[in-house]
């Protein structure tokens, strides 16, 4: 499962790296109250495992820590984000003037306070497990502690926006989470998805079949699935949507370079910045999965990405990351354009251009 069907878009590769290889220094380096049930002092606290601080929620287990270094890399993907979408923060038509918005497992909550400073008009609620949001944000945006697959105690048909991104390793039950969209979007109100999915892509064949990156691709598919949080799930997002009664879903697929290795200026500031979560984020990433999905001992995991890390650093392997953006409405509401905000496309299609 390393190698994913790449999307309709290719990205040319600069040729200038041609048998170079990235400096390996730094390489190693590894609120508001609850609308639904209780939170409990231990899920405030979270707990330790080999040296990181994790979130627990719900019956189940999240897969990634909650320390400041995790909420770094959060902040920096924010970022990358930004980027890749062609400087949006998303990419459905909603109205003009929102009233409500939410958004689903906001981590640091840098999404929400963005949004809430581009819509005054919205009261922007972001609901996360993990209490690490800060305390000084516009005045119409705050925070809640819940478990967003546990029912939600909203009012129905309230949301005039519903926005998830990047829920890794959290989200065992998709459909059901769309259902609950569903049920608390207004009629004619949009949500949108996004995630990466894991799955590693590369159009030109400059990634060898028994490549470090190709194994951890297949490591995280596998353990994503014992976990019960498939790293594809996003690849499956559209036909849920439409098959709870969403109308307008609309798939878009964009290519996240893992290192700065295409010509394009943009991607390769997104591959800058994909390259440092990487060598700085893999650890934290992939330890607390790896070791209860696969059995691994920790030592075992960080032996493992010493080789991941190498690869990270070529720039003469072109992989990539695809995506997932996934965006639709709820059938209802006002007839009429719902808006005159400008869709971004993704990523030009352009051939991939193999280094002489």
């Amino acid at each position: 499962m390393a190698d994913q069907e790449s999307p309709n878009n290719t990205i040319e590769a600069d040729e200038r790296w041609e048998n170079s290889s990235i400096d390996d220094e730094g390489a190693e380096v590894a609120s508001s109250g609850s609308s639904l049930a209780s939170i409990t002092s231990s899920v405030l606290r979270g707990k330790v495992e080999d040296g990181r601080v994790y979130a627990v929620y719900g019956r189940e287990e999240y897969g990634m820590p909650m320390d400041d270094v995790e909420l770094d890399r959060i902040d920096m993907c924010h970022a990358k984000y930004y980027a890749l979408l062609e400087k949006n923060r998303f990419i459905a038509p909603i109205t003009e003037n929102p009233q409500k918005i939410l958004d689903l497992g906001c981590g640091t909550g840098i999404w929400s306070i963005d949004v809430a400073d581009m819509y005054p008009s919205a009261d922007v609620i972001g609901v996360d497990i993990a209490p690490t949001q800060p305390e000084w944000v516009p005045p119409n945006c705050h925070f809640e502690l819940d478990d967003i697959e546990q029912e939600w105690a909203w009012k129905t048909n309230s949301f005039d926006f519903v926005f998830a991104r990047d829920l890794i390793l959290a989200v065992r039950d998709w459909p059901r989470l769309i259902d609950q969209t569903y049920r608390h979007l207004k009629p004619g109100a949009w949500a949108e998805f996004q995630c990466v999915t894991g799955v590693l892509g590369c159009d030109d064949n400059s990634l060898p079949k028994d490549s470090a990156m190709r194994k951890f691709s297949d490591a995280m598919y596998d353990s994503t699935k014992v976990f019960g949080t498939p790293i594809d799930d996003p690849t499956r997002w559209k036909g849920w949507f439409e098959d709870r009664g969403f109308e307008e879903v609309t798939e878009v697929v964009y290519k996240m370079p893992c290192s700065p290795w295409a010509r394009d200026q943009r991607l390769k500031l997104i591959g800058a910045f994909e390259m440092e979560n990487l060598l700085y984020g893999l650890s934290g990433m992939v330890t607390r999965l790896f070791v209860k999905a696969l059995k691994w001992s920790p030592e075992q995991v960080q032996v493992f990405l010493v080789d991941v890390r190498k690869e990270i650093k070529n720039r003469n392997l072109h992989c990539y990351w695809p995506y997932y953006v996934v965006y639709a409405r709820k059938p209802g509401g006002p007839s009429g354009p719902p808006s005159i905000r400008k869709v971004a496309p993704p990523t030009p299609k352009i051939d991939v251009k193999s280094s002489p």
